[in-house]
């Protein structure tokens, strides 16, 4: 993948927001990889069922929301790594994709969410009168 320092920068700015901005936020991590025919992020959801998240797609972005509960306890944490919360991820595909067709599935707490590309259209001949 080629580097892009504005999608590195946006990275950059979700984990400082969840670390500072937003006390019970969290950032989830992805992966994101694309074929010749669809695009596939996988993210890392340990603790969610399928009804904590909910995917959405706007134009070419997919936008990807859920929420971790259970920070319930009233004692004294000596370290807290997991983050709680609720979180927000966004993901714009450098071609357009097809919205119909895209599918997501749960397992061992991975959520993989596959886009399929849209068809490029067809070259149209433009005939010269």
């Amino acid at each position: 993948m080629a580097w892009d320092p504005l999608r590195d920068l946006l990275s950059t700015q979700e984990r400082l927001e969840s670390l500072f901005g937003r006390a019970s936020g969290w950032t989830p991590m992805a992966d994101l990889y694309e074929t010749a025919d669809r695009f596939v992020l996988t993210v890392e959801v340990p603790g969610l069922s399928r009804n904590d998240v909910q995917i959405e797609l706007h134009d070419d972005t997919l936008v990807l929301r859920g929420e971790r509960t259970g920070l319930e306890c009233t004692e004294r944490f000596h370290q807290l790594e997991r983050g709680h919360g609720q979180f927000t991820r966004s993901f714009r595909f450098t071609q357009p994709v097809q919205g119909d067709g895209i599918t997501a599935d749960m397992a061992d707490g991975v959520l993989t969410i596959v886009i399929p590309k849209a068809a490029a259209p067809d070259p149209r001949r433009v005939t010269v009168r």
